[in-house]
């Protein structure tokens, strides 16, 4: 096996003759190696070689290589370490895997062996610094920066995200329309918060079926049901030091929500079928683009859980309350498109930003993402194409929208659910109708009573009548 050129290994070995033939061995194999004689000499060559594993002695002339290991640790370096001794005792290997070394060899050993070993370990080493990439990729992308904006409602997320990112909340609601960027603003909280290191598990409540959410969050043994032919862990075990998002929880059933209840207060949770407690340690954040307290009134969502989840509430503006932002969101989503496909759209014609200023974004950041996604994929030059921003009322003339003059455009794109709808049809009909409650009651073909149930709950008073 041929290791990349820019791989390093250390060699620690205090037998010159010894040392030498593993240094030939392992360069011929495309390491980058360097010997060590002692632990000060050693110590000098980690800080300038920074080597994916190392190969070292147990006994030197000037110490235990264990001890090194330890000040290594101590340092936060996460570097593979395989120890080789001819006098190994049980308790230094047992300290030495304590400490995480990698693997603890006895002499002699088989040239294969070692080689096998060193592999194993140069894999692992790299998988934990494709993590470490990784994970300082996410800390830098979901920043509390990150949530653009110049308007007072984007700079009083930020703040607020700020501020959360340094405390360690037990639980949250964030709040908000669909598509105003909650499951974004979750992984802000959890990159650019105390448990960054930790998983993050993001469960939509409204995809999975009712039956199967149970079995999802909390696992289940083999055996439990039908189908169950082995063990799994539940996805609250599996963001057990980290986060757990659940979006949509105004979606579980009344029955799951005491279960989730008694998880987040007990911190213990039983799989399906299982007897035996597991201990669970999360962090709870949800998101709703429903009223919940509403919902507990109407005695849909458990009044116990929602006063446990709300501890904080962080409820994020739509975009038709903070249009200037879109001269901050509309290029940022460009540069992230054009490179996705391979574009080079840079300019945006006077006509296109009076079409989505004029817009009044019902889907939000999540719509303005679908429409710059699809002039970037049909744009034939650097302009970007009009007559693909296609947003409906604003961007055509009354009497060339669908439904003429008096009718509603509703996008069925996935941009707006059921209740937007029935929301944007009433609002609709009441500013026609000059909130005339019979004469909006009456164009709707239901009661006055049912009207005003439906204003009351979508905050739809007229303004000058509140």
């Amino acid at each position: 096996m041929v290791a990349p050129v820019s791989d390093a290994l250390l060699v620690i070995e205090d037998e010159k003759l010894f040392g030498t033939e593993l240094c030939r061995n392992f360069e011929r194999q495309g390491w980058e190696v360097d010997v060590a004689r002692d632990l000060e000499a050693a110590r000098s060559k980690l800080e300038i070689l920074d080597p994916l594993v190392v190969l070292s002695d147990m006994s030197l002339p000037d110490g235990n290589a264990i001890d090194l290991l330890e000040q290594v640790r101590s340092d936060g370096n996460e570097v593979e370490w395989i120890f080789l001794t001819s006098f190994g005792s049980v308790p230094e290997s047992v300290r030495a895997l304590r400490l995480g070394a990698y693997d603890f060899i006895e002499k002699p050993v088989t040239q294969a062996h070692l080689d096998l070993v060193v592999a194993g370990a140069a894999r692992s080493a790299r998988a934990q610094r494709r993590l470490r990439e990784e994970s300082a990729s996410s800390t830098r992308r979901y920043s509390a920066e990150s949530f653009i904006g110049r308007s007072l409602e984007a700079a009083e997320v930020r703040r607020l995200l700020k501020k959360l990112a340094r405390v360690p909340f037990s639980a949250l609601v964030i709040s908000g329309e669909t598509g105003t960027g909650k499951g974004f603003t979750a992984r802000i909280l959890h990159h650019a918060g105390l448990r960054a290191t930790g998983p993050i598990i993001e469960v939509n409540c409204a995809a999975l079926p009712k039956d199967l959410l149970e079995s999802e969050l909390f696992g289940y043994e083999q055996g439990a049901f039908t189908g169950a032919n082995r063990r799994h862990r539940g996805l609250m075990e599996q963001a057990s030091g980290g986060t757990l998002f659940l979006d949509e929880i105004s979606e579980l059933g009344l029955d799951l929500q005491a279960k989730i209840l008694t998880a987040i207060e007990d911190r213990i949770i039983r799989r399906l079928g299982g007897e035996q407690p597991i201990r669970i340690d999360v962090q709870l954040i949800a998101a709703t683009n429903r009223d919940l307290g509403t919902a507990v009134s109407e005695g849909r969502f458990r009044a116990d859980l929602y006063h446990r989840l709300n501890v904080f509430r962080l409820e994020l503006p739509p975009l038709r309350d903070r249009k200037e932002d879109l001269d901050e969101l509309v290029p940022v989503l460009l540069a992230e498109f054009n490179i996705k496909a391979g574009k080079d759209v840079r300019e945006i014609p006077e006509n296109a930003w009076l079409a989505l200023r004029n817009h009044d974004w019902p889907g939000n950041v999540r719509e303005l993402r679908n429409v710059i996604e699809r002039c970037v994929l049909f744009a034939d030059t650097a302009v970007l194409p009009f007559e693909w921003l296609q947003l409906g009322p604003g961007t055509h003339p009354a009497s060339d929208r669908p439904g003429g003059a008096d009718g509603l455009w509703i996008p069925l794109d996935g941009s707006m659910d059921l209740e937007e709808m029935d929301r944007l049809i009433i609002k609709t009909v009441l500013d026609q109708q000059d909130h005339n409650i019979q004469a909006a009651a009456r164009a709707l073909g239901t009661t006055r009573e049912t009207l005003r149930y439906r204003i009351q709950k979508y905050r739809l008073d007229h303004p000058d009548r509140t």
